[in-house]
């Protein structure tokens, strides 16, 4: 029998925008739930850069984005949200009474007056590259994101991509690793002229190699990695390689929500900008999932639209219940809440 939980409110993602969603309805003492299909919070800032600087955060001139997703886990805490990861929502109904049943993967069954999704882009997974035999290295020398910088050091480390990503983790990593190749099609790059730059002045020190050309084959041993084959103009050669970070960007899917039936715009979710709520009475989409005129994808944003989707969300859950708007700098009763009165 499948297991069932009733709750205020289901939120979809645990990302950032996610998070913070907590806090807002926690004001307000509603009960939340959280549906991820990663294996922890923290969204994309947690699984493509948790190491990254992120510098427009209000107030936080600098913060990684393993920093800013432990300081909302933290920020939550007083009230105790229940997270459910490595889950995917593959089926919603409406209820009689105005309440929603999302039913994961798991067959595990949540039933909620509000649903907010906060999904980011959707479902997201790196694009594998076209190198035969490339998934036998992918449980332990093939990474598709960085989640420790630990994992490369003193490795023989190969770089493959073109953008922001390749070249960040270019030159974060080349102190650590024993050596670095960055391996890209041609000279030139999608990724920001400093770093450009940087990557260059690196080469020419010696101090790693930038490759033109395409890896074409992987050589090594229960999943270990020793060599790739580099394929250039010239012909062939092999690469020292024990570590390899593909970047071929990602592939961005809706995935099941795209059957709720909700309004959609370019494969995003519609709302308004007075609540965010969507076509849907009692369902809600903040963050990068969802589109209105003027919307700008950043996590700032979202944290906007969470604190406006709070205030209608609290009224479906509690239609009766009369709130006076509070401060938390003022307010004893919500100082009370948050552990600091």
């Amino acid at each position: 029998m499948s297991q069932i939980t009733e709750t205020d409110v289901v939120i979809v993602g645990a990302g950032p925008v996610g998070l913070f969603a907590v806090f807002e309805l926690g004001l307000y003492d509603l009960e939340c739930h959280l549906i991820d299909i990663l294996d922890r919070a923290g969204g994309q800032c947690a699984e493509l850069y948790p190491e990254k600087p992120i510098y427009d955060i209000p107030a936080l001139p600098v913060v990684s984005g393993q920093e800013l997703t432990d300081n909302l886990l933290t920020q939550i805490k007083p009230f105790s949200p229940q997270f459910h990861f490595n889950r995917m929502v593959t089926s919603f109904k409406k209820l009689d009474g105005g309440r929603f049943e999302l039913t994961t993967d798991e067959d595990e069954k949540f039933r909620a007056k509000v649903v907010i999704v906060a999904a980011g882009g959707g479902s997201f997974q790196p694009k594998r590259p076209p190198i035969p035999g490339i998934e036998e290295y992918e449980s332990g020398s093939v990474y598709y994101s960085v989640r420790r910088m630990e994992e490369f050091r003193d490795h023989d480390l190969v770089i493959v991509g073109g953008g922001d990503s390749a070249l960040d983790w270019t030159l974060n990593l080349q102190p650590i690793a024993r050596s670095v190749t960055l391996v890209h099609r041609r000279p030139q790059f999608r990724a920001a002229d400093d770093s450009v730059n940087k990557m260059f002045a690196l080469h020419d020190q010696g101090a790693l190699k930038f490759e033109m050309g395409q890896i074409s084959q992987l050589h090594g041993d229960n999943g270990q990695l020793r060599a790739a084959t580099l394929k250039h103009a010239d012909g062939e050669r092999e690469l020292a390689c024990t570590r390899m970070l593909p970047f071929f960007g990602l592939t961005m899917k809706l995935g099941p929500i795209a059957d709720w039936g909700l309004n959609l715009h370019e494969n995003l979710i519609t709302v308004d900008t007075e609540k965010f709520e969507t076509s849907e009475p009692g369902i809600f989409a903040i963050g990068d999932i969802n589109w209105y005129p003027g919307k700008l994808k950043l996590i700032l944003s979202g944290f906007h639209e969470a604190a406006l989707m709070a205030q209608a969300a609290r009224k479906i859950v509690r239609p009766d219940e009369k709130v006076v708007f509070q401060y938390t700098t003022s307010s004893t009763s919500l100082q009370k809440k948050l552990g600091v009165k």
